[in-house]
């Protein structure tokens, strides 16, 4: 315990070491995210969030970009896992669309983030490697298409505007299961 300066006498509780700090600052910013969108993540309020000092998040991070360039990277790797898993389950385009979706619906705040490099520092390492591993596993659904590119730019198109509009709302289809919705009409459009 620590002593306040400004509380006379009043000792506040302030532990000096955190168990793993990095993840429950990491889990600060989804809350932050799922409150507030991006712009609402600050390293002071995520501070405060976990229990430390301002100082705490700016050791593991540097800055928000640092936060929200590992928040990124995370969400680049477990959507890669989720992809994976679909493919090692004999998953087809459609399969990996829908769980494609269901990471987007699961995972909002890193989604929200993985996709605005604006936010992040695009070029960082375990970022460049996850978001590789991600793109190939989607690639990998269409390889057999006449244009797998085209293909892959249509059906990432279809799936991330859908998970965009979701979560964002603008769909007013609120009722229904949104993997469901994304397995009927990406069955239409793209199986043969």
């Amino acid at each position: 315990m620590t002593r306040s300066r400004y509380a006379a006498g009043v000792t506040t509780p302030r532990p000096y070491h955190h168990g793993d700090l990095r993840r429950a600052v990491l889990d600060a910013a989804v809350d932050a995210i799922t409150e507030h969108g991006p712009a609402g993540v600050g390293l002071r309020d995520l501070a405060r969030r976990v229990g430390v000092s301002h100082a705490g998040p700016v050791h593991h991070f540097k800055d928000k970009a640092g936060v929200l360039t590992a928040l990124a990277a995370e969400g680049f790797g477990l959507l890669a896992d989720a992809l994976d898993a679909t493919v090692a389950l004999g998953g087809d385009m459609v399969e990996l669309g829908a769980a494609y979706v269901r990471f987007a619906v699961d995972h909002r705040a890193h989604f929200e983030v993985m996709f605005r490099p604006d936010l992040y520092r695009g070029d960082d390492p375990a970022l460049v490697e996850a978001r590789d591993r991600a793109g190939a596993a989607l690639a990998g659904g269409v390889a057999d298409r006449p244009d797998p590119e085209l293909a892959r730019v249509a059906a990432w198109s279809l799936v991330h505007g859908f998970a965009t509009l979701w979560n964002t709302g603008a769909l007013s289809h609120a009722d229904r299961d949104p993997v469901a919705m994304v397995r009927a009409f990406a069955g239409s459009m793209f199986l043969t």
